[in-house]
């Protein structure tokens, strides 16, 4: 199912970057998740309050190290007959409304443990997320051995209990006895996690004496040590997997309501979310371009992007959620090394189901010539197929360098190779500019856009996504595992 591999090769590559740890949140509805995310941060990074649909990435440095954490959906708690029984037979209905059965996961959103993929090659320790205000009864127990069982074999050594709202506990009582009095379901969960837990309060996050995230730290680094510096890797294939038979159950279950949503189909309206992937060569300001959209410092600009990273924010009344992806080189898709071929496909893959648009940034101080032409085409139908020109736009970023020369003229001045360039995007285009008032506009209308394109689409997302592009042989694989000339690996069957 899974394997084990040393931190020791945690690190980046190419050792530019300080040794990381990689921490993933899992736990029930309301557990504190998010705010448990942004207490380790140290900053509001990832939305309180709202129900996290899709996992989220953040980073930090914590005394010299990298941290990495990642926060996911809820998992989902089984319906227990028994307790829906009792719960019926009970006059006090009042108070068993917190045990209230949930709706099931709806195709918006994604299964907890896809966030496994987002802290790759896996994490050092497994946060089960446990609120001390909610009762831990054992169909909780059931979904958290579930959920740990869908990641794979070996995952309790990894794991710890957080436990969250510790400031609601009684005065005089400590979580030692909150465990020892809850029940045998909560006893036996810490127990199973080799009796590791840490308790927080995350209404004191802001408290600079506040000691809290450096002890868990340091019961992190005391699990690597205890597991001889192994961390849990991710079978991200067997993942794939797991989420495509949960969305396959999930659309027979929306297919038999009465009111079939019909969301992926996007029918009569513009769709809810938009997906987007953003490419192009090294150095055009993808990230910028991503930053200027979500309205938010999301992405690092300034610096070289070299893994993908998935953002999402709610912008002019739409649901937009944007991939990062590292830069290609301009002279041919050979010397674009294997490794960063491999993430622009796997930057599709966490747009799941598949991104509407793939947005081609290109900086309008840029002059194009027939080989860098050639060389983006050769990128894109190779990665992503033939028919990936009916949904890529040209993204002209640097607006700001036009003044006040209207794009169209920008564009008959760049030269036939500009025209055919835009003629193989179906002259879908826009030009952003994040210096000038009124930016705002300018990114509702791009997203005006890229709805026309997919109403002109048949109203249906790019459908790229290769099970190959996720599994564990084909990604982070080394540049010098085959020779740089053979693309057939990354190409579409």
């Amino acid at each position: 199912m899974a394997a084990v591999s040393s931190a020791s090769d945690t690190g980046d590559l190419r050792g530019r970057h300080p040794p990381e740890r990689r921490l993933l949140l899992l736990g029930g509805p309301q557990s504190g998740k998010t705010s448990t995310a942004n207490t380790i941060l140290g900053d509001q990074v990832f939305e309180a309050g709202t129900e996290t649909t899709h996992s989220n990435v953040g980073q930090t440095e914590i005394y010299g190290r990298r941290v990495t954490v990642v926060d996911t959906p809820p998992w989902a708690i089984p319906t227990d007959p028994e307790e829906d029984n009792e719960a019926d037979n009970n006059d006090n209905a009042t108070a068993e409304s917190d045990s209230q059965p949930r709706p099931p996961p709806s195709l918006d959103s994604e299964g907890p443990c896809m966030g496994a993929i987002l802290c790759p090659p896996g994490p050092h320790t497994i946060l089960l997320v446990v609120s001390v205000t909610q009762p831990f009864t054992d169909t909780q127990r059931r979904a958290a051995e579930e959920q740990l069982g869908a990641l794979g074999g070996g995952t309790w050594r990894y794991s710890m209990v957080l436990f969250t709202g510790v400031d609601k506990l009684p005065q005089g009582v400590f979580i030692e006895e909150h465990i020892a009095n809850t029940g045998e379901a909560l006893q036996w969960l810490v127990e199973r996690c080799g009796s590791r837990y840490h308790a927080f309060d995350n209404i004191q996050k802001d408290n600079e004496e506040s000691t809290q995230v450096p002890e868990l730290m340091e019961k992190v680094e005391e699990m690597i040590a205890d597991n001889q510096g192994w961390y849990f890797e991710v079978n991200e294939l067997i993942l794939l997997e797991e989420e495509q038979a949960r969305r396959a159950l999930e659309e027979e279950r929306m297919r038999m309501e009465e009111h079939a949503r019909q969301r992926e189909q996007m029918i009569g309206g513009p769709p809810r979310e938009l997906r987007l992937l953003l490419l192009g060569w090294k150095g055009v300001g993808k990230s910028s371009v991503g930053n200027s959209i979500l309205g938010r410092r999301y992405f690092e600009s300034g610096q070289e992007t070299e893994l993908c990273l998935r953002r999402q924010a709610l912008v002019s009344g739409r649901r937009v959620t944007i991939v990062d992806t590292p830069g290609w080189d301009w002279f041919s898709v050979r010397r674009t090394p294997k490794r960063i071929r491999q993430e622009s496909q796997r930057g599709a893959a966490l747009l799941r189901p598949g991104p509407h648009t793939l947005l081609l940034v290109l900086p309008v101080v840029s002059s194009l010539t027939a080989r860098k032409r050639r060389t983006l085409l050769a990128h894109i139908e190779t990665l992503f197929g033939d028919s990936a020109c009916l949904h890529t736009m040209v993204l002209f970023s640097c607006g700001d360098w036009l003044g006040r020369t209207p794009i169209e003229e920008h564009i008959l001045r760049g030269g036939r190779e500009l025209q055919r360039l835009l003629e193989y995007c179906g002259n879908y285009y826009h030009v952003l500019d994040s210096k000038t008032p009124g930016k705002d506009r300018s990114v509702s209308v791009l997203l005006d856009k890229i709805e026309e394109m997919i109403r002109e689409n048949g109203d249906k997302a790019f459908l790229p996504i290769q099970t190959e592009w996720l599994s564990e042989e084909s990604s982070y694989s080394s540049d010098n595992t085959e020779p740089e000339d053979d693309c057939r690996g990354c190409q579409l069957q």
